[in-house]
């Protein structure tokens, strides 16, 4: 166990809102003060779904308010566990153990921040991008690609962006109103999206800019292992630093079981590091050959 277990709290949480999208995706809103003062864009919650199923969830945070003590939690059902969560309603209430895990830490010398999310790896960067734009030190763009309607409100943007095509495009309003661009990337015959993954959304972008402008840039992304695996391959095509959070299994969420361990490539050396409590953000350049093996 690392020094993380005196920022790790646990509490009994009330859920304030519930919201169904499409693809069987839900957005949960719980009051859980202690989390909310402690979340950090990257780390996560470990949840109870419903008293007939003992082993917790992690659900990545995607807002974390420490005035109201709200967080926010976006995911997909996969498994009985998640679709009793899906059916909690307001009034009732969870077990939230958090925030855990090791959040981006974003270098301001280079203060824009490519922040691209996949899938059920969408909710730490939009947190991270509502947290950048807050401070004003960060000018973050948000990719974020999904092979299903995308799990929040939409509305057309005419901002253009360097490497794209003029014109409407549709992206996530509660940044938008923020002043944070955004793209939509996607497969799937969406008008609203770039046609392809959100990585040849992000390398079009790249390749439009020249090295002055690069110069500026990080990249930040969380999604499937086949994303980050290119996210990777593209932050080396441009020369560019990468922090990724991964996507594991868990069972514990706090270090003791060693179930969710990787293999990094340290400058001590090769060792194996676990996704909750040592991660789940690296460097890029740490588990570039763990992302190559899983692809």
């Amino acid at each position: 166990m690392n020094n993380q277990r005196e920022t790790i709290f646990l509490e009994t949480a009330a859920v304030i809102e519930q919201r169904a999208f499409p693809g069987d995706q839900f957005v949960l809103r719980v009051r859980a003060p202690a989390c909310a003062r402690s979340a950090q864009p990257g780390s996560f919650a470990h949840l109870t779904c419903d008293e007939t199923t003992p082993m917790r969830r992690p659900l990545s945070i995607m807002s974390a308010n420490p005035s109201t003590g709200d967080v926010e939690f976006l995911y997909k059902i996969v498994g009985e566990g998640l679709r009793a969560l899906a059916l909690k309603q307001p009034g009732d209430e969870l077990s939230v153990l958090g925030p855990i895990g090791v959040p981006f830490q974003p270098d301001p010398a280079r203060p824009k921040v490519l922040a691209i999310g996949g899938g059920v790896g969408i909710p730490p960067i939009v947190f991270l991008a509502r947290r950048l734009q807050h401070g004003n030190a960060f000018e973050p763009l948000v990719l974020m690609g999904s092979e299903i309607p995308f799990p929040f409100e939409l509305q057309q943007s005419s901002r253009s962006l360097a490497g794209l095509a003029e014109g409407p495009h549709g992206v996530m309003r509660d940044l938008e109103t923020q002043g944070i661009v955004t793209r939509l990337a996607s497969n799937a015959p969406y008008p609203e999206a770039f046609r392809g993954f959100v990585t040849d959304l992000a390398r079009q972008h790249l390749a439009a800019l020249d090295d002055e402008q690069r110069s500026k840039i990080q990249i930040a992304a969380c999604g499937p292992t086949g994303m980050l695996h290119a996210v990777t391959q593209l932050a080396l095509e441009f020369s560019l630093p990468c922090q990724v959070a991964l996507e594991e299994f868990m069972a514990c969420g706090v270090g003791g079981c060693a179930g969710c361990t990787v293999l990094l490539e340290t400058p001590q050396g090769q060792a194996m590091k676990r996704v909750c409590v040592d991660g789940p953000v690296f460097d890029a350049t740490q588990v570039a050959a763990f992302l190559e093996a899983s692809n």
